[in-house]
């Protein structure tokens, strides 16, 4: 797989992997999830939190059909501001890449690309999951399996709230994905610090 690397990270880049922490972010956020300008301020804010904690962000996106480890600041503004980005996920990122498209990466997608580019830490608000009525549309997101089939570390705030979350933790569980809460004994769900599900494992510590 064919990457382009921003300055930033271009700059940390060893033979060993990279010479400081990286953290990868995803991109949907920016195009899909709200609008311009907040979006760049939330992305902005979000590559600073991560700096601030000592790390390197790499945000990843698809632009012109190169997939992007790290935006520099101009491609990070075109982007908040760019039209019709496809939303990619695994069954459509090739496809978006060959066509040299531009697109925004969504939890699946970005797994893929951090671990084609040696980034083990991913952070995200909430991971996709089981639809409600999924027994009846099948509607299952694909970043599901995608934990199951990336090495990747992905630190989220849960679930998002709207989907099935017992459902989504039965999954998780087949697919033998071990779903760890940090600090506490409850999943998250999304923007709530609990939701009465237990968690099946827990840490209070990186360590």
């Amino acid at each position: 797989m064919q990457l382009t690397y921003s300055a930033e990270i271009e700059a940390i880049r060893t033979d060993a992997g990279f010479s400081k922490p990286v953290v990868a972010l995803e991109s949907t956020i920016i195009t899909h999830g709200m609008p311009y300008p907040q979006n760049l301020d939330v992305a902005r804010a979000v590559e600073q939190e991560v700096r601030d904690a000592g790390a390197v962000p790499a945000t990843i996106a698809i632009l012109n059909g190169s997939l992007h480890i790290g935006l520099d600041p101009e491609q990070l503004t075109d982007l908040a501001q760019a039209r019709d980005v496809a939303k990619v996920s695994r069954a459509d990122m090739a496809f978006v890449m060959a066509q040299g498209k531009s697109g925004a990466t969504t939890v699946a997608a970005t797994m893929i690309a951090a671990q084609a580019a040696g980034i083990e830490v991913f952070a995200t608000g909430g991971i996709g999951g089981v639809h409600r009525g999924a027994e009846f549309t099948f509607d299952i997101s694909a970043d599901l399996r995608e934990l199951a089939l990336t090495d990747t570390i992905v630190v989220a705030a849960g679930a998002k709230a709207i989907l099935d979350i017992p459902k989504t933790m039965e999954v998780l569980e087949t697919y033998g994905v071990p779903v760890i809460a940090y600090g506490q004994d409850e999943m998250p769900a999304f923007w709530s610090q609990k939701s009465d599900i237990p968690a099946p494992l827990r840490c209070d510590t990186p360590q």
